[in-house]
């Protein structure tokens, strides 16, 4: 649907719409840049806090896969007002409040709607140094690619919508949504790394797709280091799988070599996720200065994951080691 979007002719955008990254960039100063992102979405969990900290945590994800700091931030939210007490609005927009305040991000307003099922969101403004930006289209061949968040929110919540997902997975499924990338940008940007793209709606392979289209580059994935939240595999079995995990297998099913993968593992590694991790492409030699920089961040998953193989057209072989 992009192609109706008019022609960018500006030249202080530094990244568009062309390659599918997470956030727009826009020359200000020679010494600064801007980045615009905006997500919103459906609650993924009970508690309107915690889906309001999530959707928070979620949205400012695009900026900090761009190397950038979020500084500003606007409120979207559609709400059933004669259906649901304004009550559930405020804890959902005390939860976006409170993860906002956690990242030094100011909310400086925004935009309700009465809406029959309730969405939230931000618009999210942050600032880099043109020279530190981070796109998705810049991978190179010997690059090797490391996550920062495990995989099965797509499953889990939908889980938990059906009443299948235990309490306490659950609760690690929130925390793990809710923790900002904010210690995994900050940790790439110390090392410099080739590209990054944060993993979410479209899933890792989705993601890693979009990355390895826009350098033109081909990827291979071991599919048994991929970190994976351990009650998913249970889920997936029972059925609990969403929508959006299923288009994503059928967008990706072009451009993948399944190489022994259970139909489970496809699954997951095309799971649809919320707040995930970032996937990072760096250089071999300095991947264990990645490692240690994450670690001193206390990022939780440092999970080398796969490797960029060559120039190509975008193909990603998934295989177990």
């Amino acid at each position: 649907m992009l192609r109706h979007l008019p022609p960018i002719a500006d030249p202080a955008v530094l990244v568009g719409t062309a390659t599918q990254d997470d956030a727009g960039v826009y020359l200000v100063t020679p010494e600064i840049a801007l980045v615009q992102t905006v997500d919103v979405f459906t609650p993924v969990v009970d508690s309107p806090y915690w889906f309001g900290a999530i959707a928070a945590a979620n949205a400012m994800s695009d900026v900090y896969a761009m190397g950038a700091a979020p500084r500003l931030a606007l409120n979207i939210a559609g709400f059933p007002r004669n259906r649901l007490p304004l009550d559930v609005l405020g804890e959902i927009f005390r939860g976006g409040g409170d993860k906002c305040t956690e990242a030094g991000v100011a909310v400086i307003g925004g935009h309700t709607i009465d809406d029959p099922e309730p969405k939230f969101g931000l618009a999210v403004t942050g600032f880099v140094h043109p020279g530190r930006i981070v796109t998705n289209a810049t991978a190179r061949p010997g690059d090797r690619l490391v996550l920062t968040k495990p995989l099965g929110m797509g499953v889990i919540t939908t889980g938990i919508k059906q009443e299948r997902t235990t309490p306490e997975t659950a609760e690690a499924a929130i925390a793990i949504m809710a923790a900002l990338n904010r210690g995994a940008a900050e940790a790439m940007l110390e090392v410099g790394v080739s590209a990054a793209t944060d993993v979410t709606g479209f899933g890792l392979l989705g993601h890693l797709h979009e990355m390895t289209r826009a350098a033109g580059v081909r990827a291979h994935i071991h599919a048994d280091a991929v970190p994976v939240l351990e009650e998913t595999w249970a889920l997936v079995r029972a059925g609990a799988v969403p929508g959006g995990t299923q288009r994503n297998r059928e967008a990706v099913a072009h451009a993948v070599l399944w190489d022994g993968v259970s139909e489970d593992a496809q699954v997951i590694l095309c799971d649809a996720q919320t707040s995930g991790g970032l996937l990072i492409a760096v250089p071999e030699a300095r991947l264990e200065q990645l490692r240690a920089a994450l670690r001193r961040r206390e990022v939780s998953v440092v999970a080398v994951i796969g490797e960029i193989t060559e120039p190509g057209s975008g193909a990603i072989t998934v295989s177990m080691r």
